[in-house]
């Protein structure tokens, strides 16, 4: 009962609400580094020159380059993301199934003939590959 009385509700607020900027403020750093490092519009020199600025001046450098560098960041950032989709997309195209819808139907009577599936699943596999 002393800790409860020792360490108010009021301070363990606010240990947390500094505990969680101070995670905040970690996430936002490693988001400035990745993206310092990303770059491919500036040069290995600038590229340092921003991680001394950042390591002598944690807070402020980190500040100064979100307000000098957002625009870029949402840039590269969407540019990432699309290429990563599109990435995605091409890899989903390759390993689909494809054919025509003859050849579909036909894998599906050999698969009912063998009676492997059901009539009605035959039906439903010969109903997608008309659809399609």
């Amino acid at each position: 009962m002393i800790l409860a009385t020792s360490y108010p509700f009021l301070e363990v607020f606010w240990t947390m609400l500094i505990f969680f900027a101070f995670v905040v403020w970690i996430w936002i750093l490693f988001t400035v580094m990745i993206d310092i490092f990303r770059r491919h519009d500036t040069s290995g020199f600038a590229k340092v020159l921003w991680i001394v600025f950042i390591i002598i001046v944690p807070y402020l450098g980190v500040f100064v380059y979100l307000i000098a560098e957002h625009k870029g960041m949402t840039e590269r950032t969407i540019k990432q993301q699309k290429a990563a989709q599109e990435q995605m997309d091409q890899y989903v195209q390759s390993v689909a199934a494809k054919g025509d819808p003859a050849e579909q139907i036909a894998k599906a009577k050999q698969l009912l003939d063998a009676g492997t599936i059901s009539q009605t699943e035959f039906d439903q596999i010969k109903q997608k590959a008309l659809a399609s």
